[in-house]
């Protein structure tokens, strides 16, 4: 698939990973929508790339189908929106609470399926490319699908439904020429570390075995771009996180 030229939609686009792949995507020439719930970052980094914004919570089906029905021609697809959440299954203070396990999942895993399931149906319309492909849909994981640390219950949940969901989406879709592939970042240099102190950040960096540092969110957004561009990649997730495998905690 190419990029030049194609109608892209990034949701959660308004930073992080998502902010990476946009403007990657708008560099090889993609015309780019972003959709996020911070509409000052998302306005903002918009009209940096000459793109569209469009405000989006990817749990409410209508705006999402709404963000998806604002591009014509829709071709390629990220979903980055996701949130985190600390707390263990039971201790001291009971068991885990309910409404942020929900939360997480709402988010992470029922967004993503959102993005995913509206974006290929807009796919369905196109006319196919000289490889036959009509789009291409990425989301994202994380390790946590695999290395789930102390604490991360329901965002390991989340984050393994939709390594769980790639290669049945990928079948379903296989027919009509739209590949779907999982991004499984590890630790990356985004929002949800932001907040960290740097010796603390740098101190997650060192875990992993090389390079010894976080993920840079540009690093992601390449290998988004190498997807869209390699029609054989499909039905797979691809952990991107330099070898690291998380400790219990």
């Amino acid at each position: 698939m190419r990029i030049e030229g194609s109608n892209a939609l990034v949701a959660g686009g308004a930073s992080g990973l998502g902010a990476a792949t946009a403007r990657r995507l708008a560099a090889g020439g993609a015309q780019v929508t972003i959709a996020d719930i911070n509409e000052q970052s998302g306005q903002e980094l918009a009209n940096e790339l000459g793109g569209r914004f469009v405000v989006c919570d990817v749990t409410n089906p209508d705006q999402v189908q709404a963000a998806v029905e604002s591009v014509a021609g829709l071709r390629i697809s990220v979903c980055c929106a996701g949130v985190g959440w600390a707390e263990k299954t039971a201790g001291k203070r009971g068991p885990h609470s309910l409404q942020p396990f929900e939360t997480v999942v709402s988010i992470n895993l029922v967004g993503t399926f959102n993005v995913l399931r509206l974006a290929a149906a807009a796919m369905l319309a196109n006319e196919p490319d000289e490889e036959g492909e009509r789009g291409v849909c990425i989301n994202t994981a994380s390790i946590a699908a695999f290395d789930g640390q102390i604490g991360q219950l329901a965002y390991s949940a989340s984050k393994g439904g939709i390594v769980g969901m790639t290669l049945p989406a990928a079948r379903d879709l296989a027919s009509s020429g739209i590949r779907v592939m999982t991004i499984a970042p590890g630790l990356f240099d985004t929002p949800l570390l932001a907040g960290l102190p740097e010796e603390a950040r740098a101190a997650l960096g060192e875990q992993v075995p090389h390079p010894h540092r976080l993920g840079r969110p540009d690093e992601y957004a390449e290998l988004a771009a190498h997807i869209v561009a390699n029609p054989m990649l499909n039905g797979e997730v691809i952990r991107l996180d330099g070898a690291l495998r998380m400790p219990p905690r």
